[in-house]
């Protein structure tokens, strides 16, 4: 494949994962991930540094693998999770969709993001921006999202944020 090929690939999964959080479309979401993905939410160290060991350091959300993701879902879904009751809605804008790097079957994506996130309990709408960086593994079902890291350049946030926001 062509390096353009490989952008289109990226463009269209990004897309589609940013299109199944905002429907809410759990299953189809998690479907998106490989079984020993990472998901990763890290923190500001300083205002120059992030912290680089989710196992060591605080991150504002970090899950080792794909069971952690459902898990969260399961609580979601229950409607017995305080952090998401009202469920928020949300409105998730990705570009700069860029492949950044190819090694056999495995690409590294680095994308830009705002999303929109209303809360209907309070009647209020927060954006938070940043960065991913997505890692994508080709399987025997295609390509499936093997790690995300999301660097959020505004992490002082009034509201809960939860991985469907982001």
């Amino acid at each position: 494949m062509n390096p353009a090929t490989y952008g289109a690939i990226a463009t269209r999964l990004l897309y589609r994962e940013a299109a199944l959080l905002d429907e809410r479309r759990w299953d189809e979401w998690l479907a998106l991930f490989a079984q020993n993905c990472e998901y990763w939410v890290p923190t500001w160290r300083n205002e120059e540094q992030l912290t680089e060991d989710p196992q060591s350091e605080l991150s504002h959300i970090y899950y080792a693998s794909r069971a952690g993701l459902e898990d969260r879902i399961v609580r979601i879904r229950s409607g017995r999770s305080p952090a998401s009751t009202p469920l928020r809605r949300t409105m998730h804008s990705v570009t700069n969709i860029e492949a950044t790097g190819l090694s056999g079957e495995s690409m590294a994506v680095r994308s830009s993001f705002v999303n929109h996130i209303f809360d209907p309990h309070h009647r209020t709408t927060v954006s938070v921006f940043g960065w991913y960086e997505h890692t994508l593994a080709y399987g025997s079902g295609g390509w499936l999202i093997a790690r995300k890291k999301v660097v959020l350049q505004n992490d002082q946030l009034p509201a809960m944020i939860d991985i469907y926001c982001l």
